[in-house]
């Protein structure tokens, strides 16, 4: 009876002891769904460096001088049924600027059509197949405020503007009215939102019809505030050309220092030059990259200096953190451009990077070279990238 009785009392002992494990395991368990779950700090770390990574976007711009299209120019670019081809001019530009986002240019003479009479310095009046050589490299922002717009008139303007209309550029300084003119425009590249603006100081006397006014966008303080003011809350960036400065001067001229500081003050993030026919430095005036001149791009002025011309390009980076957006400006670089042209019949002008000269090209381009350098590394230096010549 003793044996019998001591076997049931082991009974309850074992299922004390299985209730007494399990109530430990499901403690345990509690306690560790309630750390890993709720409690964890490290986890909640985790999560919270998760959520403050910054955006970040990116833009590129690559940006040329003038489109200064001589009478030699367009007749080197004639063909024989009629029409014109200036895209040959541009086979070793195309390339350089496949890869950019943004690819800038001045349209320094009017397309005003071919029944106004194509025209040589003074009033200038150039074929619209110079802006289809321009698209077909793939340009796609144009400046059009310049001191040749009104060299034909209303009229020019105007076959201008219906040229440009529905191609895929973002022109700016030129327009058919004043309610074209005051309509904000904003485009978005790589989910950078930006504004293009284009002013000019200079008209050569060449006065726009009172009441249109519009159709020459002549730089002024209060002009400039107004279309600024109505994108900077809109935008991450805003561009302005200004054809501005002294021609044929390296220099920077007091007025030129002068607005830069004022659409610096306005919030401007790059001002793109043209006008003086040559390089001129580049700066940095406050936040806003000041890219004084680019010189010519294309033209048949005489003189190396102004058959030289300027490649700029910049990168945009836009960084969002915590409902905070900033821009920065990096990778600034610059490439020097010569125009080469035989003479006789078929001058056969063609846009060359210095780094594909020779001296059967240009007979002493090294020291050329490192002239027009200075002059543009002259106030960022190095900071400013800029190709060393082989051979």
């Amino acid at each position: 009876m003793a044996v019998k009785k001591k076997r049931k009392l082991k009974r309850p002992i074992k299922t004390l002891i299985l209730l007494f494990l399990a109530g430990i395991f499901l403690v345990s368990a509690g306690i560790s769904y309630t750390y890993f779950s709720k409690k964890n700090p490290e986890k909640e770390k985790i999560y919270e460096v998760a959520i403050k990574i910054p955006e970040e976007k990116e833009a590129s711009l690559v940006m040329i001088g003038d489109a200064l299209i001589h009478s030699t120019v367009y007749q080197d670019a004639y063909q024989s049924d009629g029409s014109y081809d200036f895209k040959p001019m541009l086979s070793h530009i195309k390339p350089m600027v496949a890869n950019y986002d943004l690819r800038y240019y001045n349209q320094e003479t009017i397309l005003g059509g071919s029944e106004l009479g194509y025209s040589n310095y003074p009033r200038f009046n150039s074929p619209q197949e110079v802006g289809d050589a321009f698209l077909d490299a793939g340009f796609n922002l144009v400046s059009l405020a310049t001191n040749h717009t009104m060299d034909k008139g209303e009229q020019g303007v105007l076959n201008s503007l219906a040229y440009w209309k529905d191609k895929p550029a973002f022109t700016a300084g030129s327009y058919s009215s004043f309610e074209e003119r005051d309509r904000v425009k904003i485009k978005e590249i790589n989910g950078i939102r930006y504004a293009f603006f284009s002013y000019t100081t200079w008209t050569n006397g060449l006065e726009t019809p009172v009441g249109k006014e519009y159709l020459n966008n002549v730089y002024s303080d209060e002009l400039a505030k107004k279309d600024i003011e109505a994108v900077r809350d809109k935008v991450d960036v805003i561009l302005v050309a200004m054809h501005w400065g002294t021609e044929y001067s390296h220099g920077i001229s007091y007025d030129q220092e002068r607005i830069a500081n004022y659409l610096s003050s306005l919030g401007v993030n790059i001002i793109i030059g043209a006008h003086p026919h040559v390089v001129e430095p580049i700066a940095y005036v406050g936040n806003t990259l000041v890219i004084y001149s680019l010189g010519n791009f294309i033209s048949d002025q005489e003189g190396v200096e102004r058959l030289t011309g300027l490649l700029a390009s910049v990168k945009i980076k836009k960084t969002t953190n915590r409902g905070i957006t900033t821009i920065a400006l990096d990778d600034l670089k610059a490439e020097l451009l010569y125009t080469h042209s035989n003479y006789g019949r078929k001058r056969q002008f063609t846009v060359y990077p210095y780094t594909q000269l020779s001296n059967a090209l240009l007979p002493n381009y090294k020291n050329y070279y490192e002239r027009y350098k200075g002059i543009v590394q002259e106030i960022l230096g190095d900071q400013i990238i800029m190709p060393e010549l082989g051979g």
